[in-house]
């Protein structure tokens, strides 16, 4: 495990769910729903405020307006791999 592993990008896909590309290249799918308590989390408990999260430059990590942020170690610990989809960049085989 890559002790300074970072987000590279991040994006919301719905209840709670979010889309992480890892600096080491793996792809997961990390479900904060029931990781959503403390002080700091309660609020995102709202989708409206869950989903104002950005991927912060200089902690590489998502984070969101109210200072919350959760370390890519534990991002990449509670993700699940994504679905492997076919890059738009495939070349299609011609039909003859």
């Amino acid at each position: 495990m890559d002790y300074l592993l970072k987000i590279k990008s991040a994006k919301y896909l719905g209840e709670y769910k979010i889309y992480c590309l890892f600096s080491n290249g793996e792809e997961k799918i990390v479900d904060l729903k029931d990781e959503l308590y403390g002080e700091m989390f309660e609020p995102l408990k709202d989708k409206n405020i869950f989903m104002q999260f950005r991927v912060d430059e200089i902690l590489k990590t998502i984070i969101w307006p109210n200072g919350a942020d959760i370390a890519p170690y534990s991002l990449y610990e509670i993700g699940k791999p994504a679905a492997k989809t076919i890059s738009k960049r495939t070349k299609r085989s011609k039909v003859k």
